[in-house]
């Protein structure tokens, strides 16, 4: 189980009003109502419209951060940066420790970051501060559920540092940084609890900016001992092996893609929260 499973999970049982050891508490069994219906929406519109009305009904709810990283992974999943980004922002006004949310907002900007934005190294020292941020907070963050091992938290935390260290792979891409690239992205791999498989994918195509195509072809080796490999990242694999082979018989090394990462690979899928 990932960090964004347990996380995920961990809130959606936190809004069911039963995670107790949470602390907080509805106060009315309206407002129980309203957070159920965030549990219960089975769309990521229906979610982002059942956190609108929890905020805009029960101003003092104490659910709100909860509630508004709800509504910013619900943006992410259906591809709206823009709404992420709102309500990851507004995630850390509530809660201004939130890992999840400075990860969220580092990596969409570090993806969406191009190389001849004017604003490319405003927006990359943003990403970078807020990757740094997220590890620093990891580092005292209390147990989401009681439920959860010591062991499991201790890995998701290991997946949360390693999520930032993908982040910081891709700011080095970005501003042509291979080494750097690299080793983030190795780091990211070494630390991680579960490696995400998309990780693998990014670091080859590190090394083939870097005009290291046995390296990159030796960590894809490596993604194809993995089993349950997303279909994306497995195109997107197949790509760099194809670039590392033309490479390595004297081709050009391939220009780097915006947010410095492979043209296909999609984030490994999350259950949605336990209900």
């Amino acid at each position: 189980m990932n960090l964004r499973s347990i996380c995920r999970i961990a809130a959606g049982v936190a809004l069911a009003a039963t995670f107790v050891f949470a602390q907080p508490k509805p106060k009315s069994q309206k407002e129980v109502d309203a957070i159920m219906a965030i549990q219960n929406a089975t769309t990521p519109d229906a979610c982002i419209t059942a956190v609108d009305n929890l905020i805009t009904n029960f101003a003092d709810t104490e659910f709100k951060g909860m509630a508004l990283l709800m509504a910013a992974d619900c943006a992410q999943r259906k591809g709206d940066f823009e709404k992420m980004v709102v309500y990851a922002e507004r995630t850390l006004e509530a809660d201004p420790k939130n890992f999840q949310a400075m990860l969220m907002l580092a990596g969409g900007i570090a993806q969406r970051t191009r190389e001849f934005d004017l604003d490319k190294e405003e927006k990359l020292t943003r990403a970078d501060k807020l990757a740094h941020q997220a590890m620093d907070a990891l580092k005292t963050a209390a147990k989401p559920n009681p439920q959860l091992t010591d062991q499991q938290w201790e890995n998701a935390k290991e997946d949360g540092t390693a999520q930032a260290h993908e982040v910081l792979g891709q700011i080095a891409l970005v501003r042509k940084k291979q080494d750097v690239a690299i080793q983030e992205y190795k780091t990211a791999l070494e630390t991680a609890g579960t490696p995400e498989p998309a990780t693998y994918v990014r670091l080859a195509n590190a090394y083939n900016q870097a005009n290291k195509p046995d390296e990159a072809i030796a960590v894809l080796d490596k993604l194809n001992a993995l089993s349950d490999v997303n279909p994306q990242i497995k195109a997107a694999a197949t790509n760099e092996r194809n670039i590392a082979t033309k490479l390595k018989d004297g081709g050009a090394k391939p220009a780097t893609p915006a947010g410095g990462t492979p043209p296909a690979p999609a984030a490994t899928p999350t259950p949605a929260p336990a209900k």
